[in-house]
C-alpha cells in the first residue's frame, strides 16, 4: 500500500463551482485582469480630464488635492504591472508553464499581508476607526449614520467583514498554489530520469512519445513449440 503524506492528503484538484484548479485560475487572471484594465480607463481618462475628478480642498475637508499628476502616473504605473502579472498568470495557467504563476501568487500573498495588518491596526487601535471616518468629507454617503454607531459595535462589523474577505482571499490563494503545484507534477512527470552506471543522467522522452515516433510496440515473441 502506498503511503500518503499528511499535508498531501487535504490536496484537491477541484476548487470553487467543482472546476479544476487550472481552470480556477485562468477565471481569476481573467477576472483581476478586467478589473486592473478598468482602473486603467478610469486613471487615463482622469489624467485627460482633470477637471472631470477634481475636488476642491473645501468639499474634501482639507488643504489638499484628490489626485495630482504625480500620484496618477504612479497609479497608472502601477495598473499597468498589475495587468501584466494576471497576463502572465492566465498565460501561464492556460499553457501549463508554472512560473509564469509565481508573480501573480506572490501578489495574493502580498496583499493578504497587507489585509491582515489592516485587520490587526483596527483591533489594536479601536479608536482609529472614529478618526478616519471624521477626517471623511461631510457629502460622503453615510457618514452621519456610521458616526452614530457605536464605537464598539463599529469594530467589530469592520473586523467581520475584514476577517471574510481574508477568509476568500486564503481560499483563492489555495486554489493559485494547488494550480501552480499540478501543472509542476504534470510537468515533471513527462520526463523519465534514468542514470547510467558512470554517473551520467540522461532525460528520456514518455513512453508514449517515444512509441509514436517509432511505431508500435515490439510484439513478445511467439511461443516455443517442440518438435
Amino acid at each position: 500500500m502506498k503511503m500518503v503524506a499528511p499535508w498531501t492528503r487535504f490536496y484537491s484538484h477541484s476548487c470553487c463551482l467543482c472546476c479544476h484548479v487550472r481552470t480556477g485560475t485562468i477565471l481569476l487572471g481573467v477576472w483581476y485582469l478586467i478589473i486592473n484594465s478598468v482602473v486603467l480607463l478610469v486613471l487615463l481618462s482622469a489624467l485627460a480630464d482633470p477637471d472631470q475628478y477634481h475636488f476642491s480642498s473645501s468639499e474634501l475637508g482639507g488643504e489638499f488635492e484628490f489626485m495630482d499628476d504625480a500620484n496618477m502616473c504612479i497609479a497608472i504605473a502601477i495598473s499597468l504591472l498589475m495587468i501584466l502579472i494576471c497576463a502572465m498568470a492566465t498565460y501561464g495557467a492556460y499553457k501549463q508553464h508554472a512560473a509564469w504563476i509565481i508573480p501573480f501568487f506572490c501578489y495574493q500573498i502580498f496583499d493578504f499581508a497587507l489585509n491582515t495588518l489592516v485587520a490587526i491596526t483596527v483591533l489594536v487601535y479601536p479608536n482609529s476607526i472614529q478618526e478616519y471616518i471624521r477626517q471623511l468629507p461631510p457629502s460622503f454617503p453615510y457618514r452621519d449614520d456610521i458616526m452614530s454607531v457605536n464605537p464598539t459595535c463599529l469594530v467589530l462589523i469592520i473586523l467581520l467583514f475584514i476577517g471574510i474577505v481574508l477568509a476568500f482571499k486564503g481560499y483563492l490563494i489555495s486554489c493559485v498554489w494547488s494550480c501552480y503545484r499540478y501543472i509542476n507534477g504534470r510537468n515533471s512527470s513527462d520526463v523519465l530520469v534514468y542514470v547510467t552506471s558512470n554517473d551520467t543522467t540522461v532525460l528520456l522522452p514518455p513512453y508514449n512519445d517515444a512509441t509514436a515516433v517509432t511505431g508500435t510496440a515490439k510484439e513478445p515473441p511467439p511461443p516455443y513449440v517442440s518438435a
